[in-house]
């Protein structure tokens, strides 16, 4: 083969591993892992108290000062770099690299993973034939294979290779191929992928479930793919009545969406407790679920509901969900209204978030406004991606409207400027604690958590690993880089009430005792274990 010739993956652009895996009724992983928060602006004084639903989980009065992570399960040892809104449990088999990317200033090491031992022993080995394949006293005889590259390698050598992969965790064994992947190396790569290919499967251990959809973001990554496996995974299948079912699947199982619908509607509630007339523009509004649970509280006030303006804002993925337009979101939405009594209207701004425009809000005098972000001001662009910095245009746009609250939600995680190595360490830590909530609540061959996985989860994972630029829409920050967002911009964080964690509590005792909530820095966290995963604030 010619150098210049690149190897085709040998499972087609998107080959999912469904391997037969024993049926287990529920699972609890061992794993243990912490995400720092970034940008703690805490005094060493502050007291935070964690908890597991109704119970006060622990209360720490100081934090260490350190440079560095070590995660160990069992619980043995902690070292703190800044700080993290749950228990600092930590586990010895990685231990963080200390080196952070240029955006990590905001919080917390890059992952609690790194390739040890037998990983450290297969990267010299591999080091070792980069060295000396092409060297001047290499043999090139008939025994030697031609690697991908055009460099000529001994059998014995790979053999080595795989042997040590074969060795490997499937942790160890995705970081190892996900530096030969960074390096370009398509020789070293296509052997740890059919190494890894063996142990990963769609049905089995929450790591090996992620390990099928990282396999499938690295492979698109080193055949250039990226965009066209996240638009196959965003594609016209499934139909919209299944892509709603997946939804509805994740709704139901894992408290994610219901933390942040209820945490921005208790804020806006009490927000809003005094005006007539209320306009809500909800950047992400999708079916519109989450105002029928607010018009049912607003109904209730006892001098009347208010008057009640929504203004939706959607992308086309979520009109493919609906099967239709933003049309049939008020249509229900003013259903809903009616049966409450609410006096409603409902305005379409069938526009990618990050294309709106003042004209496109119907901003109105004389109505109180709230602004919702759920989940979606991680997809707009900013500055690394376009000078037009859409992320913080919006919030200035928003700034100018005069907003009476802002409700934020957004994932826990650091992924938007950080280089791919690291952005894939950090990719794996918050994933990993995600599938695992997630395969608490469903069986190992549960058919509807599979294609709730495949489907509403797996194409954001492949997104941030295998898509760079404008093609890359998953973009997370930390809570601390979003506040200084938002105070650049011009707003004030508002303190929460206790009832909003009193109502996530109530929303929590449905699920697993794993899930946690911390309140710090004027944010709610909930987190899976030890790991934070969301964040919800308050803005004006």
């Amino acid at each position: 083969m010619q150098a210049s010739q690149k190897p085709q993956p040998s499972g087609g652009i998107h080959k999912l591993y469904r391997q037969p895996t024993a049926k287990v009724e529920q699972y609890y992983s061992p794993y243990h892992v912490v995400n720092n928060n970034s940008n703690d602006t805490s005094s060493p004084g502050t007291q935070l108290s964690y908890q597991t639903q109704n119970e006060q989980f622990f209360t720490l009065d100081s934090l260490p000062d350190a440079d560095y992570v070590i995660y160990d399960s069992p619980p043995a040892v902690s070292v703190l770099s800044n700080w993290s809104p749950f228990s600092p449990q930590c586990s010895n088999s990685y231990i963080s690299d200390q080196h952070h990317s240029s955006d990590n200033t905001y919080g917390s090491p890059l992952s609690g993973c790194s390739v040890v031992d037998g990983g450290n022993e297969l990267r010299n080995v591999l080091r070792e034939m980069g060295n000396n394949l092409l060297g001047p006293d290499s043999d090139i005889d008939e025994d030697s294979s031609c690697s991908f590259n055009g460099e000529v390698s001994k059998p014995s050598k790979w053999n080595r290779v795989v042997e040590i992969a074969s060795s490997l965790d499937v942790k160890e064994l995705l970081l190892a191929c996900a530096e030969v992947v960074s390096d370009a190396d398509f020789s070293a790569a296509e052997v740890l992928m059919n190494v890894l290919e063996q142990r990963v499967s769609v049905s089995g251990e929450p790591m090996q479930r992620l390990s099928a959809y990282m396999l499938e973001g690295l492979r698109a990554r080193l055949f250039s793919s990226g965009s066209i496996i996240y638009k196959k995974l965003k594609c016209k299948e499934p139909t919209s009545s299944e892509l709603i079912s997946y939804m509805q699947v994740l709704y139901h199982i894992v408290p994610y969406y219901k933390f942040a619908y209820t945490s921005a509607n208790v804020v806006i509630d009490e927000a809003m407790r005094n005006e007539n007339k209320i306009h809500i523009i909800d950047f992400q509004i999708a079916q519109g679920s989450q105002w029928m649970f607010l018009m049912h509280n607003l109904a209730r006030r006892s001098g009347g509901p208010p008057f009640v303006h929504i203004t939706g804002v959607d992308d086309s993925q979520s009109a493919h969900a609906r099967g239709g337009g933003l049309q049939l979101v008020g249509e229900r939405l003013a259903k809903v209204a009616e049966s409450y009594g609410v006096p409603f209207e409902f305005h379409a701004a069938a526009i990618s978030g990050s294309e709106v425009q003042l004209e496109n809000l119907r901003i109105r005098h004389g109505e109180a406004l709230t602004v919702n972000f759920p989940y979606v001001l991680h997809h707009m662009p900013d500055e690394s991606v376009s000078t037009a910095n859409h992320r913080d245009r919006l919030l200035r746009l928003v700034k100018s409207l005069s907003p009476k609250i802002v409700t934020l939600v957004e994932q826990e995680s650091n992924t938007n400027t950080s280089a791919f190595f690291p952005r894939f360490r950090e990719t794996m830590d918050y994933y990993t604690a995600m599938f695992e909530s997630i395969d608490a609540a469903r069986p190992r061959d549960d058919k509807q958590r599979i294609s709730a996985e495949e489907h509403c989860v797996a194409r954001d994972v492949v997104n941030i690993i295998a898509c760079e630029g404008a093609d890359r829409v998953e973009r997370h920050e930390l809570f601390g880089k979003w506040s200084m967002r938002l105070r650049m911009a011009g707003f004030t964080q508002c303190p929460l009430s206790p009832s909003v964690s009193e109502a996530i509590n109530d929303v929590l005792k449905e699920f697993s005792p794993n899930y946690r909530l911390a309140e710090s820095n004027g944010a709610l966290y909930l987190g899976w274990k030890n790991r934070a995963l969301a964040t919800s604030s308050a803005w004006r």
